[in-house]
Order: C-alpha cells, then structure tokens, then sequence
C-alpha cells in the first residue's frame, strides 16, 4: 500500500508579475475542457470570435489585445459530431495565424488530442507521413511551442516539429489512481510491444512512488491491412492487479486481446488505463467483457460515441485540467517539467 504524497503539484500558482502576461483561448470545440484548465490556473478565457460563412469557410480572431503576450490556444483535434479533426485542425491554424500577426510574442498551442500523430511512418509503398505534414503546417503560422497529451509516438512526435514540443503523458493521474488502490501486487502490461516505452515509463514511475517493485508484462499483436494477430503474453501476473496502460481507446480489440490473455496468465484483476477515449464502434462491447474489471481513463476527449447502454458503471474517469494547467504555468514561467514525468 502506497501513503507518499503525489509526485506532483496540480495547479501551480503563476508567480507575481508574470499573470499579465499569461493569455488563453479556448476555440468553442473544446470549451469545456478550456474554462476547467482556465478555473485551474484561476485565469479568465479571453473572448474570441469564430464566424461562420454561407459557403463552408470561417474566420477566428481574438478580442482582445494580444500583442507581446504569451499566448495559450485550448483546442483539441479529434473528429467530433459536428466537426471533423480536418476542420478543428484548419481552425486553429487559422486562428494562431491571426494571433501572430496581432502581436502575440509567443503562441503555443495546447492540443490535448492531435489528429494524424499515428500516421508517424511509412507502412506502405508511397505512404504519406502525415505527423510531418502537420507540424510544417503549424509551424508555417508561426506556432512557437506545441503542447500534446499522450501522443500516440513521442519520438516520432518530437523529430516532426522543429519548433518547441511538450509531450506530456497521463502518467501522473495514473500513478495516483494506482496508488489508491492499496493493492500489494500490482504488474504493468503493455497491450503490444509498440506501447512497451510507454509502460515501461509508467511502471518505473509507479514504482518509485510506491517504493517497491511492480511488476512488468506485454502481449503481442501483429496489425496488417486492419488484421490483428498474435497471442504471445510475457510476464508474471499470477494473483496480481494487472494495470494495462495505453495511450487510446478506439474498438477496444487491442486492450480486450491483453485483457484476457493477462487473465488466462492469473491475473486477479484488470484494470485498463487509458488517456484517449475515442469509442469507436465495438468498444461498447469490449467495456461491457468481464475480462476487463474496470477501465480508467481521463475526460480529454468526451465519450459522444459511447452507446446510451453502455456500461458506464465500469469506467472511472479521471479530469485532465489540472494537468494541462499546470504545464501551462510551468511553461509561463519558464519551469521545468521533469515532475510531469517530462523531459
């Protein structure tokens, strides 16, 4: 059982003299999740306009003076039920275009979900490598700094964009639901060899706050033109929590496959950790299997697919907010990072 205090400080206080210079902008698609970081820092969202044209076409501009301040645009850029990631994406480059040419001295763009980050490579003749394209086109308006939320590849992430990147991960807000638990054996499973890093970089995490081991599993899935196979489970996770740790949830078959291959290995409990939740057709299913005791997962992207019926009972959702505030006055002033499990 874990007693230590959080690894981290959620919502840090600016220091004096830098709050008026601190400006945020919150594009209506990602309203909510923008007021609850702007309650979090104690700061007002600054008033926006964003226009509407009988043909298709919009405009965005700010309200308010700009000009030498340092500029944090809230705008995440999944496919939503009136917007597509297409549109939210031409939105805000539109808009920090417009920040930059009123003045703004640095624009960073804080995008808990980006589109494209998992199209990061070739798999195929003559593939596009979309993450790139995308970080020429936000450079290209000026954007100084981006800011992620469990990018799907965060090498491929960082090596696109040659201006400022902070890949920030749900680490933190899982290692302290995890110490919550009061478990004595807890494993950390990677649902592919893909996800290894980044449950690696949870476990140890995990592992240091507690002060003792945890123990580590992956399974093994092949994908191939939509086809996935593959049934090899590594670790010991015999009478354990098994906590399987994952950057998104879209059918579900990938964190169901680790699932139940971590039960047929002993697991006692499973419990799947997720930052992303996009519920794509068939992850209703997948919630409601008993080879998944509960899933946990933060309110980045809200569950607007998720079926009435589903088993809503299972899922535990932990806020983003304060996580993304205090990047936010971490970056104002100018702070490190490392606490965020960021480096």
């Amino acid at each position: 059982m874990c007693k230590q205090p959080s690894l981290w400080s959620p919502r840090d206080p600016l220091t004096p003299g830098s709050r008026d210079r601190l400006q945020l902008f919150a594009l209506n698609a990602t309203a909510d999740l923008g007021k609850a970081i702007a309650d979090a820092l104690s700061r007002p969202l600054s008033a926006h306009e964003e226009r509407e044209f009988e043909d298709g076409e919009h405009k965005a501009r700010p309200l308010e003076p700009v000009g030498g301040r340092d500029v944090y645009v809230i705008h995440s850029l999944y496919g939503g039920p009136d917007m597509s990631a297409n549109d939210k994406l031409c939105r805000l480059l539109f808009f920090i275009g417009a920040l930059k040419d009123a003045g703004a001295e640095r624009v960073t763009a804080v995008v808990p979900y980006l589109c494209y980050a998992r199209k990061d490579r070739r798999t195929k003749p003559s593939d596009p490598v979309a993450t790139r394209y995308v970080a020429g086109m936000f450079e290209a308006v000026g954007t100084d700094a981006i800011v992620t939320l469990e990018v799907h590849n965060p090498v491929a992430f960082e090596n696109a964009f040659r201006c400022r990147t902070v890949a920030l991960t749900g680490t933190p807000l899982f290692v302290d639901f995890a110490r919550s638990l009061q478990d004595d054996k807890l494993c950390v499973v990677s649902p592919d060899t893909g996800g290894a890093k980044r449950a690696e970089l949870f476990r140890e995490t995990l592992e240091a706050a507690c002060g003792r081991p945890i123990g580590k599993a992956f399974a093994d899935k092949h994908r191939s033109a939509g086809i996935v196979s593959g049934d090899l489970f590594v670790g010991d996770v015999v009478d354990s929590t098994a906590l399987i740790i994952d950057d998104l949830i879209s059918t579900g078959g990938t964190l169901l496959r680790a699932a139940k291959a971590a039960r047929k290995a002993g697991a006692r409990r499973i419990m799947a950790l997720v930052t992303h939740r996009l519920f794509m057709p068939g992850a209703a299913e997948v919630l409601a299997d008993p080879a998944i005791d509960r899933l946990v997962i933060t309110d980045a992207v809200p569950p607007f697919r998720l079926p009435a019926n589903a088993r809503r009972d299972k899922l535990e959702i932990l806020p983003a907010a304060p996580l993304l505030a205090t990047a936010i006055s971490r970056l104002h002033d100018d702070c490190l990072l490392t606490d965020l499990v960021v480096f």
